[in-house]
């Protein structure tokens, strides 16, 4: 399924009926409609952060339903279509936590190789329908992707922007992680609290405390 390690970890999981139901509705759907990401591209999250080289989790809620703009990684978008505003924004504060100059580059693939899971809980949406596939039962899969992931032994920082991501804390039990929350980064919310809470930096504070290397921010 994913051809890495999330293979034997998610095993059980993708065994279950719900799971291959799951499976047989999306295909339906992106047979009758346009959905995002590309087909392929769906469990991308997991194809470019191994279970094991895991460090950060940076929590959404579906994909982006504009044309080109979804490829699989929370906040993401390829590097040929315009900026989201809420990436916009999260570029803005890792510039002012960090003073790391804001990329010209949109595709957040770079912290997904540095160890930094960009998932979204709902994994594809109809095009122009944003939620159109909360009902599916990704949820149910992320879910128990969250849970596999507050079972490892070693700490993992999970990031949660806005009040859907943070719904999901009651997840995080293992006392070995840390949480990081704040308002959503859309400009409906970003100067209410996202801006000035500089989670680059409390994220990389907290892995050197505990001896892991940190991540580097740059794109």
């Amino acid at each position: 399924m994913i051809g890495n390690s999330w293979d034997i970890y998610l095993k059980e999981e993708f065994n279950k009926p719900y799971f291959n139901e799951l499976l047989n509705i999306v295909k339906q759907e992106y047979k009758e409609k346009t959905c995002f990401p590309p087909l392929n591209e769906i469990f991308n999250a997991f194809r470019y952060t191994k279970y094991e080289d895991l460090k950060v989790v940076i929590l959404g809620q579906d994909p982006y339903h504009g044309d080109n703009q979804a490829e699989g990684l929370s906040f993401s978008v390829k590097n040929d279509v315009a900026r989201p505003p809420s990436l916009n924004n999260i570029f803005k504060e890792l510039e002012d936590d960090l003073k790391i100059t804001i990329s010209n580059h949109n595709s957040l693939v770079p912290w997904a190789k540095e160890g930094v899971l960009l998932l979204n809980s709902v994994l594809t949406v109809e095009k122009k329908k944003p939620a159109s596939h909360q009902s599916l039962g990704w949820e149910k899969f992320t879910d128990a992707v969250i849970k596999i992931i507050n079972d490892k032994k070693v700490p993992v920082v999970f990031i949660l922007w806005g009040n859907y991501a943070r719904s999901k804390k009651n997840l995080i039990t293992n006392p070995i992680h840390y949480v990081i929350e704040s308002p959503h980064p859309s400009p409906f919310s970003a100067y209410h609290g996202f801006f000035g809470s500089k989670p680059f930096s409390k994220t990389n504070n907290f892995l050197k405390s505990k001896n892991i290397k940190p991540i580097n921010w740059q794109i």
